[in-house]
């Protein structure tokens, strides 16, 4: 009987042995993001395309919203593309802020998502993502709704529907609205699908010229400018780099532009249904701070700001003689940037 319950003890003592050993085995790291969440200051990496009014204040709006969820445990590091390299700056920045150990990379407009998603994907590093519209075009999620990668952020797509019920309010006889877009961005490509859907509901026709780089800018501009009856500008981001080519060229076309934000409105558009895109950086950075606390980025949804607000230029409304139309009296109004 003894040498029964000594038996016993020691298979029992085996079996005990063998489950601590599997457990072990089956233990998986921790993600980046767990470890991230364990430390005391979090280390971000901004990149930004470049630096223009909209994504500025994407930035300032993103250190808002970090800060106030983690006040003085995050480090931000940013960098910003030139205008004549962006893309590959984009792509040196990615790489470095993955080799350098960055708990989470944000990255501002959709080429620089882009870069800091390819460099990410096989490091577990986080990417949030800011004024992107279309992410799931350029493979940055799968869904709007669950993105199904390390990979989540906020989406700037514009309400065509309420610009073009702008466009004719201001000029009941408008008949053809141009675009200028980059011909590479796949957010303008979308957003000009929208346009074109919309201004079929009003009648209008949309005349799009692609661009390819920066020196194509001023003849096209000055082409497009001078065969419609006004300019609908996106947030693409070579075109509002060289926006005052474009306000030129429709100066000069005697036509107006209507911008898609009150950063555009202020340097020369005659007026937008605007997204604000400081508090699109702010949510941005509300999402970040999630992820570093430990929120999944696979299963956190892409965010979007509903609430557009008409804005028009006071100066430009009256270089034009134009008057604004009783639906827009209560717009917001600015002056040009001088």
């Amino acid at each position: 009987m003894k040498n029964f319950i000594k038996f016993t003890s020691l298979l029992l003592s085996l079996v005990l042995l063998a489950a601590c050993f599997v457990g072990c085995g089956e233990t998986q790291k921790p993600s980046v993001t767990d470890a991230a969440a364990e430390k005391d200051v979090y280390k971000v990496g901004v990149i930004q395309y470049v630096s223009h009014p909209s994504l500025d204040n994407c930035y300032t709006g993103i250190c808002e919203g970090l800060r106030e969820k983690l006040g003085d445990k995050v480090d931000i590091t940013l960098q910003i593309g030139s205008d004549a390299s962006a893309d590959a700056d984009c792509a040196t920045y990615a790489a470095q802020f993955v080799a350098g150990g960055c708990d989470l990379i944000v990255a501002i407009a959709t080429p620089a998502a882009s870069s800091a998603f390819a460099a990410a994907e096989d490091k577990n590093t986080p990417v949030v993502f800011c004024a992107v519209s279309d992410p799931v075009a350029v493979g940055l999620v799968n869904t709007l709704e669950a993105p199904g990668y390390n990979c989540s952020g906020t989406s700037d797509v514009l309400d065509m529907d309420a610009q073009v019920n702008l466009i004719r309010a201001m000029q009941p006889e408008a008949k053809t609205i141009g675009v200028l877009y980059t011909t590479s961005e796949a957010n303008s490509i979308t957003q000009l699908g929208l346009l074109r859907d919309a201004a079929a509901k009003q009648g209008m026709e949309v005349n799009a010229v692609g661009i390819q780089n920066d020196s194509d800018i001023p003849s096209a501009a000055a082409a497009l400018c001078a065969a419609v009856d006004c300019v609908n500008n996106f947030t693409d981001n070579k075109v509002v780099n060289n926006l005052s080519v474009l306000v030129d060229a429709a100066n000069n076309a005697g036509i107006p532009i209507y911008g898609s934000e009150v950063e555009q409105v202020k340097n020369g558009c005659l007026a937008s249904v605007s997204i604000d895109y400081v508090a699109l950086g702010k949510v941005t950075g509300e999402m970040a701070a999630d992820a570093l606390s430990g929120t999944a980025l696979e299963t956190m949804p892409v965010k979007t700001i509903s609430d557009a607000t008409p804005v028009v230029n006071t100066d430009v409304l009256s270089a034009f003689g134009m008057t604004l139309p009783a639906a827009y009296t209560d717009c917001e109004k600015v002056t040009t940037n001088k």
